[in-house]
Protein backbone atom coordinates (compact mmCIF):
# COMPACT_ATOMS: atom_id res chain seq x y z
CA UNK A 1 0.00 0.00 0.00
CA UNK A 2 1.34 3.44 -0.93
CA UNK A 3 0.39 6.73 0.65
CA UNK A 4 1.54 9.71 -1.37
CA UNK A 5 1.57 13.37 -0.51
CA UNK A 6 1.83 16.38 -2.80
CA UNK A 7 5.45 17.24 -3.64
CA UNK A 8 6.98 14.99 -0.99
CA UNK A 9 10.41 16.04 0.25
CA UNK A 10 11.17 12.95 2.28
CA UNK A 11 10.61 9.27 1.66
CA UNK A 12 10.16 6.71 4.43
CA UNK A 13 10.56 3.27 2.90
CA UNK A 14 9.92 0.05 4.79
CA UNK A 15 11.63 -2.99 3.28
CA UNK A 16 10.95 -6.67 3.96
CA UNK A 17 8.63 -9.57 3.45
CA UNK A 18 5.46 -9.09 5.48
CA UNK A 19 4.73 -12.81 5.32
CA UNK A 20 8.03 -13.85 6.95
CA UNK A 21 7.68 -12.65 10.54
CA UNK A 22 10.49 -10.42 11.81
CA UNK A 23 11.96 -10.13 8.30
CA UNK A 24 8.99 -7.85 7.54
CA UNK A 25 9.73 -5.32 10.32
CA UNK A 26 10.31 -2.55 7.76
CA UNK A 27 6.95 -3.13 6.11
CA UNK A 28 5.19 -3.34 9.49
CA UNK A 29 6.79 0.00 10.39
CA UNK A 30 5.68 1.67 7.15
CA UNK A 31 2.13 0.42 7.56
CA UNK A 32 1.93 1.68 11.15
CA UNK A 33 3.44 5.06 10.19
CA UNK A 34 0.73 5.46 7.55
CA UNK A 35 -1.77 5.54 10.41
CA UNK A 36 0.00 8.47 12.11
CA UNK A 37 -0.53 12.15 11.40
CA UNK A 38 2.73 13.14 9.75
CA UNK A 39 3.46 16.26 7.67
CA UNK A 40 2.22 16.20 4.07
CA UNK A 41 5.71 16.39 2.63
CA UNK A 42 6.56 12.89 3.87
CA UNK A 43 5.82 9.99 1.54
CA UNK A 44 5.54 6.57 3.19
CA UNK A 45 5.99 3.45 1.07
CA UNK A 46 5.73 -0.26 1.78
CA UNK A 47 8.70 -1.31 -0.36
CA UNK A 48 8.15 -5.03 0.05
CA UNK A 49 11.26 -7.06 -0.73
CA UNK A 50 13.04 -4.24 -2.51
CA UNK A 51 14.50 -4.49 -5.96
CA UNK A 52 14.94 -2.26 -8.93
CA UNK A 53 11.27 -1.29 -9.10
CA UNK A 54 12.02 1.02 -6.15
CA UNK A 55 14.60 3.04 -8.13
CA UNK A 56 12.04 5.68 -9.10
CA UNK A 57 11.26 6.39 -5.45
CA UNK A 58 14.95 6.97 -4.72
CA UNK A 59 15.35 9.13 -7.81
CA UNK A 60 12.40 11.32 -6.78
CA UNK A 61 13.70 12.12 -3.29
CA UNK A 62 16.91 13.66 -2.05
CA UNK A 63 16.47 12.10 1.41
CA UNK A 64 15.28 8.58 2.22
CA UNK A 65 14.72 6.84 5.54
CA UNK A 66 14.90 3.06 5.10
CA UNK A 67 13.75 0.52 7.68
CA UNK A 68 14.89 -3.07 7.34
CA UNK A 69 15.72 -6.24 9.25
CA UNK A 70 19.26 -7.55 9.57
CA UNK A 71 20.89 -10.80 10.62
CA UNK A 72 23.86 -9.15 12.31
CA UNK A 73 24.30 -11.27 15.43
CA UNK A 74 23.03 -8.56 17.81
CA UNK A 75 20.23 -9.42 20.25
CA UNK A 76 16.83 -9.54 18.49
CA UNK A 77 15.16 -6.15 18.61
CA UNK A 78 18.40 -4.13 18.59
CA UNK A 79 17.82 -0.92 16.61
CA UNK A 80 20.71 0.84 14.90
CA UNK A 81 20.78 3.92 12.67
CA UNK A 82 23.44 4.05 9.99
CA UNK A 83 24.04 6.42 7.09
CA UNK A 84 25.32 4.29 4.22
CA UNK A 85 26.96 6.22 1.38
CA UNK A 86 27.94 3.27 -0.81
CA UNK A 87 26.59 -0.24 -1.38
CA UNK A 88 29.48 -1.64 0.69
CA UNK A 89 28.29 0.44 3.68
CA UNK A 90 25.14 -1.64 4.13
CA UNK A 91 25.37 -4.28 6.85
CA UNK A 92 26.83 -7.54 5.56
CA UNK A 93 23.77 -9.62 6.33
CA UNK A 94 20.81 -7.55 5.22
CA UNK A 95 18.35 -10.47 5.25
CA UNK A 96 16.95 -12.08 2.09
CA UNK A 97 16.90 -8.98 -0.13
CA UNK A 98 20.44 -7.76 0.51
CA UNK A 99 21.57 -8.15 -3.10
CA UNK A 100 18.61 -6.19 -4.44
CA UNK A 101 19.24 -3.18 -2.17
CA UNK A 102 22.99 -3.21 -2.74
CA UNK A 103 22.50 -3.44 -6.50
CA UNK A 104 19.96 -0.63 -6.44
CA UNK A 105 22.31 1.62 -4.47
CA UNK A 106 25.11 0.84 -6.92
CA UNK A 107 22.81 1.76 -9.81
CA UNK A 108 21.85 5.05 -8.14
CA UNK A 109 25.52 5.89 -7.65
CA UNK A 110 26.30 5.03 -11.26
CA UNK A 111 23.43 7.28 -12.43
CA UNK A 112 24.61 9.98 -9.98
CA UNK A 113 21.17 10.08 -8.36
CA UNK A 114 22.06 8.80 -4.91
CA UNK A 115 19.88 10.37 -2.20
CA UNK A 116 21.00 10.85 1.39
CA UNK A 117 19.98 7.61 3.13
CA UNK A 118 19.30 7.01 6.80
CA UNK A 119 18.95 3.28 7.44
CA UNK A 120 17.27 1.96 10.56
CA UNK A 121 18.18 -1.71 10.93
CA UNK A 122 16.48 -4.01 13.39
CA UNK A 123 18.36 -7.12 14.43
CA UNK A 124 16.45 -10.36 14.04
CA UNK A 125 17.41 -13.86 15.12
CA UNK A 126 16.34 -15.74 12.00
CA UNK A 127 14.19 -15.54 8.93
CA UNK A 128 10.93 -17.23 9.70
CA UNK A 129 9.39 -19.05 6.77
CA UNK A 130 5.76 -18.03 7.22
CA UNK A 131 3.53 -15.83 9.30
CA UNK A 132 2.72 -12.15 9.61
CA UNK A 133 3.34 -12.01 13.35
CA UNK A 134 6.69 -10.79 14.60
CA UNK A 135 8.44 -12.37 17.57
CA UNK A 136 7.83 -10.79 21.00
CA UNK A 137 11.37 -9.32 21.04
CA UNK A 138 10.79 -7.41 17.80
CA UNK A 139 7.16 -6.51 18.48
CA UNK A 140 8.24 -5.08 21.85
CA UNK A 141 10.57 -2.51 20.20
CA UNK A 142 8.02 -1.31 17.64
CA UNK A 143 6.89 1.74 19.68
CA UNK A 144 10.54 2.81 20.04
CA UNK A 145 11.24 2.21 16.35
CA UNK A 146 8.17 4.20 15.29
CA UNK A 147 9.24 7.08 17.55
CA UNK A 148 12.85 7.01 16.31
CA UNK A 149 11.78 7.05 12.65
CA UNK A 150 9.24 9.82 13.28
CA UNK A 151 11.74 11.93 15.22
CA UNK A 152 14.37 11.51 12.48
CA UNK A 153 11.85 12.46 9.79
CA UNK A 154 10.79 15.60 11.66
CA UNK A 155 14.44 16.49 12.35
CA UNK A 156 15.24 16.17 8.63
CA UNK A 157 12.27 18.31 7.61
CA UNK A 158 13.21 20.98 10.15
CA UNK A 159 16.79 21.03 8.83
CA UNK A 160 15.48 21.32 5.23
CA UNK A 161 13.18 24.16 6.28
CA UNK A 162 16.05 25.96 8.02
CA UNK A 163 18.35 25.38 5.04
CA UNK A 164 15.71 26.79 2.66
CA UNK A 165 15.24 29.85 4.87
CA UNK A 166 18.99 30.49 4.89
CA UNK A 167 19.12 30.21 1.10
CA UNK A 168 16.27 32.69 0.71
CA UNK A 169 17.83 35.21 3.10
Amino acid sequence: MIMTAPNPNLLILGIGNYLMGDEGVGVHTALRLQEKQLPENIEIVDGGTGGFYLLQYFEDHDTVILIDATLDGNPPGTIRLIEPRFAKDFPRAMSTHDIGLRDMVSALQWMEKMPHIYLFVVSIESIQQQGIDMTPAVERIMPDLLQLVTDKALEILEAKKHHSAVLLA
